[in-house]
């Protein structure tokens, strides 16, 4: 996504979306599809009143919408509206808009992180050939922003045929199960040196 979408510039939206249950809620209707309170309540470590109430709150902004009944529809069922999730602070933003990106952003990472571990934990559990596909990996590169910003859209335009919202199971091969991608591109900042320990480390 080259752009950011409207809600960005809401900061009550993005404060919204900055929740932990709600991120797991919305990645959960994204990649596998339309669910109910109860279904998404599991994945989220919620009570289904709690989901509910979440569910609404995405509604509110936006970010999940009724979704065609199944069955005999009694029950009440909720999907993805679609859109990416596409944040970055700018220059002209508003403090209240910018402070509400920091906050998504953060919480976005913390999310990434937690799945990233979580892989990681569970990695010598996996078939061969799927510890063989898995990587964790950081290059350093050398580039100029113009560079790192047709290297963002590449890279977007590389993962977009694979994404879960646009490639169904019947259109998978077989064995295709969900994947990760985590992609982080940002300047580099020397780190502040710790310093030398001093002589009187143990002085009374």
């Amino acid at each position: 996504m080259t752009r950011e979408s409207e809600w960005v510039s809401d900061p009550k939206a993005m404060r919204a979306l900055a929740h932990p249950a709600r991120l797991m809620i919305l990645d959960r209707l994204s990649t596998q599809g339309s669910a109910t309170a109860t279904e998404v309540a599991e994945i989220a470590g919620i009570t289904p009143s709690a989901a509910s109430y979440h569910l609404r709150m995405l509604a509110k902004y936006g970010f999940v919408e009724d979704a065609p009944p199944r069955g005999d529809g009694r029950e009440r069922l909720w999907q993805s509206v679609g859109q990416s999730i596409s944040v970055g602070v700018q220059p002209g933003d508003q403090p209240e808009v910018r402070d509400a990106k920091v906050a998504l952003i953060a919480a976005i990472r913390r999310e990434a992180n937690e799945q990233a571990h979580l892989a990681l934990s569970n990695v010598d559990r996996e078939p061969e050939e799927w510890r063989d596909a898995t990587r964790f990996s950081r290059h350093r590169l050398r580039i100029d922003a113009e560079e790192m910003a047709q290297l963002n859209e590449t890279i977007a335009k590389l993962l977009e045929p694979y994404t879960a919202r646009h490639r169904s199971e019947e259109v998978a091969p077989g064995g295709a199960r969900i994947v990760e991608a985590q992609v982080n591109l940002f300047p580099v900042y020397e780190r502040a040196a710790p310093g030398l320990p001093t002589e009187d480390h143990d002085a009374r």
